[in-house]
């Protein structure tokens, strides 16, 4: 069984997605549109897909195209995931899944109404260090779990600049100044995506910028926020907490590692930073790093990544880790491109076993709000300066 693809967006990320689709031996077609027809155009010619479509409402209108992958600016996957479903097409998505509790609790209505597949890419989902971490909770290696964190740190001058300059043509300090705190599924996805649990409380605080260079400046922000760096602690059901850092402006490598995590448990814990990553029990300290490292299966100097930033290139080379499971993929992935640290295979493939199954993806509909919401309740929790909010919660995603 095989369906249809439209992708919508022909930026800098969905080139490396459009590719693994169509190789996807579960995907016909692929189809792209852009609201800019020559980045259309252009992407299309580069990994020759289908077609191109004039404009999102025509993609949308066409039999041809049975479901579609979402890559545009963050604040826009809530309405367009809408529409796509109003349209009877399944959803793949780019994080973050919307921007307000109100969108989510109309994706999740919509996705019960219509039966279809959602699905958002958290990368996270398959960062080394989660994989790891879930594997081992499920071993019950950690003991009771009671505490975790999860950074994502970085840094605007590693390549933000370039990439929001490319995303938001002349007026892309508005957009760049876009809330940390809204865009949190890379660090809190990457905990609750290994800990079985949800956040049901949050108190956060944020840092104003001090560079003054127009970039999270209110006067020019879209969304009024002139906070670059942002800290917020939440409890879990079932007890316990864990923390994330949403950090743009940091003295810190984020092109070698940009998502990082730490759990610990009763009897052991795991901590990972920029180069190291460590198991603790009590007997002792075990580097784990060669396990959780990607080994680079594409060169930074590929011409495909001509058009992205040196810095952010890593992210669009980074192969497979020793402790993924490549078993369950295509083996026509095994020549291919991967990216953010080995999960851009995985959330491909996911999203199109879910499709022809008519089974959950892994990031549902349910677990997507579950990595969205908080950070959404976090941002409003900092601008009240760091009031204890509480969290809502749509469930576990119903039985098929």
């Amino acid at each position: 069984m095989t369906f249809s693809l439209g992708i919508v967006g022909a930026g800098q990320f969905s080139g490396q997605f459009a590719r693994l689709f169509l190789a996807h031996p579960g995907v016909s077609d692929v189809f792209v549109t852009d609201l800019l027809p020559e980045r259309a155009e252009r992407l299309a010619a580069a990994e020759g897909l289908t077609g191109t479509f004039p404009g999102y409402e025509a993609m949308l209108e066409s039999e041809a195209v049975d479901a579609v992958a979402i890559f545009t600016q963050r604040w826009t996957h809530g309405p367009l995931v809408l529409q796509a479903l109003g349209a009877g097409k399944h959803v793949y998505s780019a994080v973050p899944m919307a921007v307000s509790t109100q969108e989510i609790a109309e994706i999740i209505d919509a996705v019960k109404a219509t039966g279809l597949t959602y699905m958002m890419g958290e990368t996270s989902q398959y960062n080394p260090a989660t994989v790891h971490a879930r594997n081992k909770i499920a071993e019950n290696a950690f003991g009771r779990l009671f505490y975790a964190e999860g950074d994502y740190v970085h840094d605007m001058d590693l390549g933000f600049y370039e990439a929001y300059q490319y995303s938001g043509g002349e007026g892309w300090k508005a957009t760049a100044s876009y809330p940390p705190l809204l865009y949190p599924t890379h660090s809190v996805g990457g905990v609750l995506g290994a800990w079985r649990t949800h956040a049901v409380s949050v108190s956060a605080l944020g840092v104003v910028d001090e560079r003054g260079d127009g970039v999270f400046d209110r006067s020019v922000s879209r969304f009024d926020n002139d906070v670059s760096n942002a800290t917020a602690l939440f409890e879990v059901a079932g007890g316990g907490s864990f923390r994330t850092n949403e950090f743009r402006r940091v003295g810190y490598p984020s092109h070698i590692r940009e998502s990082r995590f730490r759990f610990f448990g009763t009897e052991a814990s795991m901590e990972q930073l920029a180069t190291v990553a460590l198991w603790q029990d009590k007997t002792g300290v075990e580097d784990i790093s060669e396990l959780l490292e990607p080994k680079p299966t594409t060169s930074p100097d590929d011409p495909s990544l001509q058009h992205v930033a040196p810095e952010l290139r890593a992210a669009f080379t980074s192969g497979s880790a020793p402790v993924h499971d490549r078993a369950r993929l295509p083996r026509v992935f095994d020549r291919m491109h991967n990216g953010h640290e080995g999960s851009h295979h995985f959330l491909a493939d996911d999203f199109v076993r879910a499709v022809n199954s008519r089974t959950l993806p892994s990031v549902n509909a349910w677990v997507a709000a579950r990595y969205t919401l908080p950070g959404i309740v976090a941002h409003e929790s900092a601008r009240q300066g760091g009031v204890r909010l509480e969290i809502p919660d749509f469930g576990d995603a119903p039985e098929l």
